[in-house]
C-alpha cells in the first residue's frame, strides 16, 4: 500500500482522505463566481433560467411598441390626445373618439404590432435552425411563395368577388407551406447546412419573384396596381376581418414555437449536442419550420411581404440581449417595436405617405450589407 499526501492507492478505487489536507485560507481561496443566470424550480416539475438582460430588453421593447401603438392611433387628420386614446381603448371614450379609434385607426395599429411580432419570431426560428444570421423568410423565399398565391388571387379577379377579404390568409398559408417544404427538402439532403439553405432559398426566392412578374405582366392594369401596392408591404385600410385572421394564425404558431422553445435551444447548440439531449432533429426542425412558415404566411396575408423585419429584428435582439442566438419572445417584442415605429415614420415624418415596406427596406438593406461584410471578414481570418 502506498500512502502519500493523504492519497490512498490500493487495488480498489482511489480514495481521497480530506482529513489529511489543511483548509485553504480565505484570502487564498478564489472568489465565488456570479450565479446569474439564476435557475428556478417549482415542485420539481417546472424549471427555468432567469436572465435579467433579455427580460429588460423585452420589457423596454414592449413599452416602446405600446407607445408607438398609441401614437399611431392618436395621429391623423383629426388628432387625439393620449388621454382620449387610452379612455377609448378602455371603453370610456365619446362617440366620435370611439369611431375614429375603433373603426379607422385601431385595426392598422394592431396589424403593425401583430405582423412585426410574427415576422420577428419567424426570422428567429429560421436563423436558429440554419445557424446562419442571413437566413429569414423573405430571403429564403417563404414570403415570396406566399406572395405568388396571393398575387394569383388578386390578378384572377378575387378582389372583385370579395375572395381576397376572406381567402387571403388561407391562400397565402398554402403558398408559404409549399415553398417552405420545397426549400427544406432540398436543403436537408445529406444533413442540414446553413450555407446550402441560404443558396437554395435565394434560388427559390428568385423563381417565386419570376412567377410574380409573369402574373403581373399578364394581368389587367387595375389588378396590377392593387397587387403592386400589396407586394411592397402596406398597412393601409386594414379591416377587423384581416386583423382577426392574421392574429389567430400568428397566435397559434407562436404558441407552438414557444412550447418547442427547449428543443429550439438544443438545436441552437448544434446537431451533436441536440442528439445527446435526446432531441429528434428531423421532427423538431419540421415542427419549428412549420411554425415559422405559418408566422410568415400570416404576416404576408395581413400586410404583404414587408421586407427585412424578419431578418433585422432577431439580429438586433441578439445583440441587445447578449445571447449567442436569437431568442423568441424578445425578438417578437423588438419586431413589434420596429414595425410600429416604421409605420409611424411612413405616415407622419415623410413628405408623402408611403407604404411601410419602403421604410423597412431602407433600414434593412444597409443592415444586410453590414452583416455580409462582417461574414466575409470572419471567413477570411
Amino acid at each position: 500500500m502506498l500512502r502519500r499526501a493523504g492519497l490512498v492507492a490500493t487495488g480498489g478505487p482511489t480514495v481521497i482522505d480530506l482529513s489529511k489536507h489543511e483548509p485553504i485560507p480565505d484570502d487564498v481561496a478564489p472568489a465565488p463566481r456570479p450565479r446569474l443566470p439564476i435557475g428556478m424550480r417549482f415542485g420539481g416539475v417546472v424549471s427555468f433560467v432567469w436572465r435579467p438582460r433579455p427580460v429588460i430588453v423585452t420589457v423596454i421593447a414592449a413599452v416602446g411598441a405600446f407607445v408607438f401603438f398609441c401614437m399611431s392611433i392618436r395621429m391623423g387628420d383629426l388628432p387625439l390626445s393620449f388621454t382620449q386614446v387610452v379612455e377609448t381603448l378602455i371603453g370610456r371614450g365619446d362617440a366620435l373618439s370611439t369611431f375614429i379609434v375603433n373603426d379607422l385607426r385601431l385595426p392598422r395599429a394592431l396589424m403593425a404590432v401583430i405582423v412585426g411580432a410574427g415576422l420577428a419570431m419567424s426570422g428567429a426560428i429560421v436563423q436558429s435552425i440554419s445557424h446562419n444570421p442571413l437566413a429569414s423568410p423573405d430571403i429564403l423565399g417563404i414570403s415570396a411563395g406566399a406572395g405568388v398565391t396571393a398575387v394569383f388571387l388578386l390578378t384572377a379577379g378575387g378582389a372583385a368577388t370579395g375572395v381576397v377579404r376572406y381567402g387571403m390568409p388561407g391562400i397565402a398559408l398554402a403558398g408559404a407551406l409549399i415553398t417552405g417544404v420545397l426549400v427544406y427538402v432540398l436543403a436537408a439532403r445529406g444533413g442540414m447546412n446553413g450555407m446550402r439553405l441560404i443558396l437554395i432559398g435565394v434560388a427559390v426566392n428568385a423563381l417565386m419573384h419570376a412567377l410574380i412578374t409573369w402574373m403581373m405582366v399578364r394581368a389587367d392594369i387595375d389588378q396590377v396596381g392593387q397587387a403592386q401596392t400589396w407586394l411592397v408591404g402596406s398597412l393601409d385600410a386594414r379591416t377587423w376581418d384581416q386583423v382577426i385572421g392574421t392574429g389567430v394564425l400568428t397566435a397559434i404558431a407562436a404558441v407552438v414555437a414557444i412550447v418547442a422553445a427547449f428543443a429550439l435551444r438544443a438545436v441552437q447548440l448544434g446537431d451533436d449536442v441536440a442528439q445527446g439531449l435526446g432531441v429528434g432533429l428531423g421532427r423538431t426542425r419540421a415542427v419549428l419550420l412549420i411554425a415559422a412558415v405559418v408566422l410568415a404566411a400570416a404576416a404576408v396575408s395581413g400586410a404583404g411581404p414587408i421586407a427585412f423585419v424578419a431578418f433585422v429584428s432577431p439580429q438586433v435582439t441578439m445583440r441587445l440581449t447578449g445571447l449567442s442566438s436569437p431568442p423568441l419572445i424578445p425578438s417578437a417584442a423588438v419586431g413589434a417595436f420596429l414595425l410600429a415605429g416604421a409605420d409611424l415614420v411612413a405616415r407622419t415624418l415623410l413628405p408623402v405617405t408611403l407604404p411601410v415596406g419602403i421604410v423597412t427596406a431602407a433600414v434593412g438593406g444597409p443592415f444586410l450589407v453590414y452583416l455580409l461584410i462582417r461574414q466575409n471578414v470572419r471567413s477570411s481570418r
